[in-house]
């Protein structure tokens, strides 16, 4: 797992009338502050990335759909550095992801409906701090296709 980076699963509680779903609480061990909480939305095959936030901490929960969570560490600080890993989640695998700052991560909507990714993040959004790669860049050596095996 890349350095920093924490995966904690999530509960659904579901009745007759709907469900819950659980994303953090200020007494979690994964919560360090709240910054804001935004949605966003892509459609199926759709990536969206690559970002790299500089001082700010993601927090990432599918509350609809599914997607491919694609991290990689630029941190040349960092024991992972230059290490790339994927986390599926969202209807079938509810969890939360904490990405810390200076970690590129894209995600792609990968069911047959649009996604919905929350996100908790630690600061607010602040115009300038985040840079973005394009997603199909060889800068980052990753594929996006899918795999056969």
């Amino acid at each position: 797992m890349i350095e920093g980076v924490q995966i904690q699963g999530l509960k659904k509680i579901a009745d007759e009338r709907g469900s819950i779903m659980h994303m953090m609480r200020a007494d979690d061990k994964i919560f360090t502050k709240f910054g804001e909480i935004y949605f966003a939305t892509a459609y199926p095959g759709v990536v969206k990335g690559w970002h790299i936030h500089r001082e700010q901490e993601q927090n990432y929960v599918v509350v609809k759909g599914m997607i491919k969570l694609v991290i990689y560490d630029i941190r040349k600080d960092s024991k992972t550095y230059r290490k790339i890993e994927e986390i599926f989640m969202g209807d079938l695998d509810y969890k939360i992801v904490k990405i810390p700052p200076g970690v590129a991560n894209g995600w792609k909507c990968i069911g047959t409906e649009t996604a919905i990714l929350a996100n908790l993040s630690d600061l607010p959004h602040v115009a300038g701090e985040m840079d973005r790669i394009d997603p199909l860049s060889k800068e980052i050596p990753y594929n996006w296709n899918i795999v056969f095996k």
